[in-house]
């Protein structure tokens, strides 16, 4: 008979967990300020580099007949064509490689013949896989809907919270939401990553781990305020951020063991991707305790407005 431990009831952050984190508040919204004002400056001035997604161009994918594909190699025969941007990545196995084009200038037919000259140039030692060209037109368009995905959904999440709490905690979480979605478009923006639909879906999942992650320490708050009526505002944030920093900690290390693996294994076409999702998730984990909740506070919330809502059974335990 083997003896099985049991790990039923283990913590790993102690219990009554009392970390002065509001005493830093003005400090974090001070250095949070500061990024978001460089953020939008590097935003203005250096803008993004944007994938043909967004501003056209060809994509095309060819595979080695045999061995590996030489990049140093395709990138000089490529680079002499005199197309313009370049750009030249292993996707998969070590002879599958991407080529990106930007757009020549012209219609389409401007594009298929780019396309054509990379073909003839890489010669029969590669087979084509696939080629995809997106227009001015088709770019355009997918740069104002995903502007539209992303504005509507922080609408949605500002009117859930608003819905769900007070008017207070859904502009402490539409702050925090934009502090997230512009601190990460300036690492973007300052690194000259490639922006394209793929990190629009990055931003949209990033905004949903960090609301997720703020209603969690609002409910907090909003017991609490039920809970200890007389306590001082800031102390009572204080204890609801302690009381749920364990969850928001050990979900953000396992999510971002997950999405380190990703980085390190996934390959170049999804690193970009992960790398939007993991600063996110970091960067919303931190607004989600240093930014929301301490708002709160600045803009005041009435105590009588939590006693209009009848207080939720406590849970049955068996």
């Amino acid at each position: 008979m083997f003896l099985v431990p049991d790990f039923k009831g283990h913590d790993i952050f102690p219990h009554h967990l009392n970390l002065p984190i509001m005493r830093y508040k003005e400090l974090c919204l001070a250095i949070s300020t500061l990024l978001m004002v460089i953020s939008l400056g590097l935003i203005l001035t250096k803008g993004f580099n944007l994938g043909v997604d967004f501003k056209g161009g060809s994509l095309i994918e060819v595979r080695a007949k045999s061995g590996e594909a030489d990049l140093s190699d395709m990138r000089s025969s490529l680079t002499a064509l005199g197309l313009g941007s370049v750009q030249i990545q292993h996707i998969g196995t070590a002879g599958d490689v991407l080529i990106r084009v930007e757009q020549q200038e012209g219609e389409e037919e401007a594009q298929q013949e780019a396309a054509k000259k990379v073909l003839d140039t890489l010669g029969e030692g590669y087979e084509l896989r696939r080629v995809e060209i997106v227009g001015p037109a088709v770019s355009g368009e997918l740069r104002t809907t995903g502007l539209i995905a992303v504005f509507v959904a922080c609408i949605a999440i500002w009117a859930y919270v608003w819905f769900r709490f007070e008017w207070q905690f859904s502009v402490g979480v539409l702050v925090g939401l934009a502090h997230d979605a512009l601190i990460t478009a300036g690492v973007f923006s300052l690194f000259q990553l490639q922006f394209d639909l793929g990190i629009v879906a990055a931003f949209l999942a990033m905004l949903g781990y960090s609301i997720n992650d703020s209603i969690v320490v609002a409910d907090r708050i909003r017991e609490n305020m039920r809970k200890y009526k007389k306590m001082p505002l800031t102390e009572l944030l204080n204890l609801s951020i302690n009381e749920t920093l364990s969850r928001t900690v050990l979900t953000g290390v396992t999510t971002v063991i997950v999405l380190l693996s990703l980085i390190i294994f996934g390959g170049e076409v999804i690193r970009n991707f992960v790398f939007c999702m993991l600063f996110g998730v970091l960067v919303g984990t931190y607004s989600s305790v240093f930014i929301s909740s301490p708002l709160i506070e600045y803009l005041g919330i009435r105590r009588d407005a939590m006693d209009e809502e009848p207080a939720k059974a406590p849970a049955q335990t068996s």
